[in-house]
C-alpha cells in the first residue's frame, strides 16, 4: 500500500514520520508533497518527493494536510490524477464531504488527529462518507492506530469532537495556565515548580481515572471531604465555571459554524 501526504505543515510532518516510524511504512511506499519543496529535506529521508499530481496518481490513500482556503485549489489540481480506487483523506473539518464531491467524487474520509499524537497518545477522530467500504476503513484505522487510539463519528459531530479532543489540549493547558498564574500570588514556591506539581497531578489524575474507571464525581468525592478545604474549592469550581465552560463552546462551535460556512461559500 502506498501512502502519499499533500502539505507538510505541523499535522502533515507529524503523519509522514509517524507512518514511517510507528508505521514502518517503507521509503519506496511513502510519499510527500508540499508548496515550497525547500521544506521537504528532512523529508527526504524517509519518504518519496513528488508533486501534488504525481503522488495522487499512484497513492492508495491520499492526506491532504493543508489550510481549509487552500484545499479547493489543491482538489482541483489532483482531480483528474487520483487512482480510481483510492481513498481521499481531508485533515480539515470545516470542509464537507458536500463540498468535496463538487470537485472530487473519490472515497473520501476526514480526520482530525491531536497534538497528542506526538507522545502516541492521540484520540484521533475519523469520519466516512457512504462510499468507503470496510477495506478502507480497517487500512486508514491501522495507520492512525499508530499514533494513539481511533474514534468514528458522524460527520455532523466532528465539530463537538473536534472541541473535545484536538482543540482540548489548548483548553486544558489556558486553563491551568490561569490557576498556576493565581497560585503564584498566593506563595513563595516559584513559578517552574507550581506548574511541574501541576501537570504531574493533572497527568497522573487522568491516570488514575482511566485505571480505575473512577467518574469526576467519584474523585471530587474522595478528595472533597465534607466540611474539609478541598470542598471550598470544589465549590468555587462547580459555582462558577459552568457559565465560562458553556460560554467556551458557545464562541467554538460558532467560529467553526462560520468557518464552515465561509468554505462552503468558496466552494
Amino acid at each position: 500500500m502506498k501512502v502519499g501526504i499533500i502539505g507538510y505543515g505541523s499535522m502533515g510532518k507529524m503523519l509522514l514520520w509517524n507512518f514511517a516510524k510507528e508505521g514502518k511504512i517503507s521509503k519506496d511506499d511513502l510519499y510527500v508533497s508540499n508548496r515550497t519543496t525547500e521544506k521537504l529535506k528532512d523529508a527526504s529521508e524517509i519518504a518519496q518527493i513528488a508533486d501534488s499530481c504525481a503522488l495522487a496518481s499512484v497513492c492508495d490513500i491520499t492526506f491532504i494536510c493543508v489550510r481549509p482556503v487552500d484545499l479547493k485549489a489543491v482538489l482541483e489540481q489532483i482531480k483528474d490524477h487520483v487512482k480510481n480506487d483510492a481513498l481521499v483523506v481531508s485533515l480539515n473539518g470545516s470542509i464537507t464531504f458536500e463540498m468535496i464531491h463538487k470537485i472530487l467524487d473519490h472515497k473520501t474520509a476526514k480526520v482530525i488527529p491531536s497534538l497528542t499524537a506526538e507522545i502516541k497518545r492521540s484520540q484521533t477522530l475519523v469520519c466516512y462518507d457512504s462510499k468507503v467500504g470496510q477495506a478502507d476503513k480497517d487500512a486508514l484505522t491501522a495507520l492512525l492506530k499508530n499514533a494513539g487510539d481511533v474514534i468514528e463519528l458522524p460527520e455532523e459531530e466532528m465539530g463537538m469532537g473536534s472541541e473535545l479532543v484536538s482543540c482540548m489540549p489548548g483548553f486544558i493547558a489556558s486553563i491551568f495556565d490561569v490557576i498556576c498564574n493565581s497560585a503564584e500570588g498566593h506563595t513563595s514556591i516559584p513559578k517552574d515548580q507550581i506548574v511541574q506539581m501541576v501537570l504531574r497531578t493533572m497527568s497522573a489524575t487522568g491516570d488514575l481515572m482511566l485505571q480505575k474507571g473512577l467518574s469526576f464525581e467519584q474523585v471530587v468525592g474522595r478528595v472533597a471531604t465534607k466540611g474539609g478545604i478541598t470542598e471550598e474549592g470544589t465549590k468555587v469550581v462547580y459555582e462558577g465555571f459552568p457559565q465560562t465552560a458553556d460560554l467556551l463552546f458557545e464562541k467554538t462551535l460558532e467560529k467553526r459554524r462560520l468557518t464552515s460556512q465561509r468554505a462552503k461559500d468558496n466552494f
